[in-house]
């Protein structure tokens, strides 16, 4: 054999002989898609903190309409019962029909014919 026909067979092409059975390179890493597991610890820590920091915002914002909550008046929890009667009794009482309107005018001292009275205005 002489020079000429070693150099034709290159060993960097490789044939499907010089792959791996997973179909990688030899040089490739066979792991690598364990590599994620290297980290486990970094990423568990990174996570857990991402978690502890979303429990204290949602701790946070519940203290917070909490807070409002408590500024907020609502009637039927500020007031006492006899407050909310009382409203009640409010709420059932009616205009006159009308009738009792002539009978207070009848009686009114009032003059029909004054001027309609605006705060500020001297006559």
């Amino acid at each position: 054999m002489n020079g000429s026909s070693m150099a034709n067979t290159s060993p960097s092409v490789k044939s499907k002989e010089d792959q791996g059975l997973n179909g990688h390179d030899e040089k490739e890493n066979p792991f690598a898609e364990y590599m994620w597991m290297e980290n486990e610890e970094d990423f568990n820590r990174q996570v857990e903190e991402e978690l502890q920091e979303q429990d204290f915002l949602d701790r946070c914002f519940q203290e917070m309409l909490d807070e409002e909550d408590q500024d907020w008046f609502i009637p039927a929890r500020d007031l006492p019962q006899a407050v909310g009667q009382l409203q009640q009794q409010l709420n059932g009482l009616s205009v006159g029909d009308g009738h009792d309107s002539e009978d207070i005018l009848s009686k009114s001292n009032l003059n029909p014919d004054a001027k309609e009275f605006i705060p500020g205005v001297k006559y």
